[in-house]
Formats: structure tokens, C-alpha cells, sequence
């Protein structure tokens, strides 16, 4: 990682693809960058055990608190039980 790429932080951990890519859409759409990590593995073959499937949502640090803010306000108004907290 060279001095000009941004540290990413990981902001929430769902459950598979499908909320993390929700999440991301309400992140980006307030206008913070999203990174998806994963293990493919779990993701190729739908396995959900031992972290295998488990989504990290990362953004940037300068964005971490907003986006955070973004999530508890989210998960308050959607009761979302497939976010795990980081």
C-alpha cells in the first residue's frame, strides 16, 4: 500500500453478499466510498459458517464515523438482523 491510498476500516460484517451490498448502496449514495472484502469461497460455494461468507463493509478512516452514524440509523429503522458489528 503506497502513502497515497487511504487506510481502510471496517464499519460493519454482514452475513453474505446480499445486506452487504445494501449497505454499500446506502453508503455510496451518501457519497462515501465502499470496499467490499470477502473470502471468495465462501461467497462461490454460499457457505455461511466459521466466517466463510461473512462481509466486511470498509471505508475509508476519514469517513469511518459518518458512516457509522449511516448504520446505526439504518439498522434502527430496519431492525437488519444479518449485520454483525465489526
Amino acid at each position: 500500500m503506497s502513502h497515497d491510498e487511504p487506510k481502510l476500516t471496517t464499519v460493519a460484517v454482514t452475513a453474505g453478499m446480499l445486506p452487504a451490498q445494501v449497505l454499500k448502496g446506502k453508503l455510496e449514495l451518501a457519497g462515501i466510498p465502499v470496499l467490499l472484502r470477502y473470502e471468495s469461497a465462501g461467497i462461490v460455494y454460499g457457505i455461511t459458517v466459521d466466517g466463510l461468507g461473512q462481509v466486511q463493509v470498509q471505508v475509508p478512516e476519514k469517513f469511518a464515523e459518518d458512516a457509522r452514524a449511516i448504520l446505526a440509523e439504518s439498522q434502527d429503522d430496519s431492525h437488519d438482523d444479518d449485520m454483525l458489528t465489526p
